[in-house]
Formats: structure tokens, sequence, C-alpha cells
């Protein structure tokens, strides 16, 4: 794979799970709407996957690349945020919203740990020591946004 396309996706993959995944969790923590869910997964997905697109169009231009290369790493970028964030609306139509959080939360984990694994054997590193790290951020943040979406709901009354 190429270079630019493995950072765009890495990249892309990487912040489309936990994004989704804390997304879900915080609007679930602050409305217990399904509709709210999946309204913010949505929007995510387009304003997420334009921004992060753009994002790393200008982050590997600013590294002194032009040309293809640039405009592949966007590409998978964009690609990946924005379809990605799709794929966790189907627990949605099919679960309840308490059960759909919890499955998503585990395809998002499940795919990290896949990444993870990908990224340790291309960069020749051990890798439970990466999918460690990475699970461990994840987490925290998936901690975070369920006290975040607490807090709102008991400020804004919902």
């Amino acid at each position: 794979m190429k270079k630019s396309i493995a950072k765009g996706l890495s990249f892309g993959l990487t912040s489309a799970v936990i994004t989704t995944m804390g997304l879900m969790l915080g609007l679930n923590s602050a409305t217990s709407s399904k509709l709210a869910v999946v309204g913010g997964v949505v929007s995510l997905a387009f304003a997420d996957g334009f921004s992060d697109g753009v994002a790393v169009h200008a982050l590997v231009e600013a590294e002194g690349k032009k040309g293809k290369q640039v405009w592949e790493a966007a590409f998978s970028a964009f690609l990946a945020k924005f379809f990605l964030p799709l794929i966790f609306l189907v627990p949605l139509l099919f679960l309840d919203l308490s059960n759909a959080i919890l499955f998503s939360i585990g395809i998002g984990l499940i795919l990290l740990v896949g990444l993870s694994f990908m990224i340790a054997k291309i960069q020749k590193e051990k890798v439970s020591s990466v999918i460690t790290e990475h699970l461990t951020l994840a987490i925290t943040v998936l901690i975070i946004t369920h006290y975040v979406g607490k807090v709102v709901a008991i400020y804004f009354g919902v």
C-alpha cells in the first residue's frame, strides 16, 4: 500500500472509530434518544469526513508533499471518516439504544485492535504494546464522553 494512502487510512480509521464511539456514548448519556444518536452519527460522517479530509490535505502539503500524494492521503482519510461512522448505524436499526451502543463499542474496539495490530507489524513494534496503548486511549475517551454527557444532561435538564 502506498505510504500516502496508508497515512490517510490509518488516521481516518482510528479517528472515525474513536470519535463515533465517543459521540454515540456522549449523546446517549446526555439524551437517551435514538434520534439524537442517529442524527449525531450521520452529521459526524459528513462534517468530520470532509473537515478531516481537508485537514489531512493541509498536513501532507505542510510536510512538503505535492500533487498525487496529497490527494491520495486526503481522499483515503475522507473515505474512512465518512463511511466508517455509517457502519455504526446498523446496530441502531436492529437493537434498542442501550444494546446498540454496547454492540457498537464492541465493534469499534475490535476494529481498533485490528488496526493496531497492522500498525505494530508495519512499524515492527511489539503488538501487545501498540494494542494496549490504543485501547487505553480509546477507553479513556469513552469514559470522559460518558460523563460529559451526564453533566450536559444535569445542567441542561434533558
